[in-house]
């Protein structure tokens, strides 16, 4: 029997929805280093997120909790999947990558983004990656303070 093939979009649109349906690493952690939040007053998002970062710089654990639109409920899930046990350095150069992915599209990403690549579409709607790239901002502001409490405004 022939099947048809599947649609390279149809299949991202399956994968961002399921990260919205049934997002990973959603909730709170009962051990954390860092607490960061974001806001876009423009569209109403919000994601928090805690890190729990180790010594060796390591992200050990990850949680988001937030509300707002697929998209950007969707990019939550899938970057803290993405950066959970990696280490900071590569957590910060796959979210450069990420956001570099959503404002130049055309240009060749620095590192694998993997299924992030399911986002690439977003890029088309200006108005859209803002919700995008909310959880990749609010990461970069707890890596890089580290260990505390922050807050992040995108607009």
């Amino acid at each position: 029997m022939n099947y048809p093939e599947p649609d390279l979009d149809e299949l991202y649109r399956d994968l961002i929805l399921d990260h919205y349906r049934h997002p990973r690493n959603r909730g709170a952690l009962q051990r954390r280093t860092t607490h960061v939040e974001g806001y876009n007053p423009l569209c109403g998002d919000e994601v928090e997120l805690e890190l729990l970062l180790g010594e060796d710089g390591i992200v050990e654990d990850i949680a988001f909790r937030g509300r707002g639109c697929s998209i950007s409920q969707a990019s939550s899930s899938m970057m803290t999947a993405a950066v959970k046990g990696h280490t900071k350095a590569d957590a910060l150069r796959l979210s450069r990558a990420f956001k570099r992915m959503m404002t130049n599209p055309e240009e060749e990403p620095a590192v694998d983004l993997g299924d992030l690549e399911a986002f690439e579409g977003v890029a088309k709607f200006p108005v859209r990656v803002k919700c995008a790239t909310l959880a990749w901002h609010v990461l970069e502001e707890g890596l890089e303070q580290g260990a505390g409490e922050g807050r992040v405004e995108v607009t």
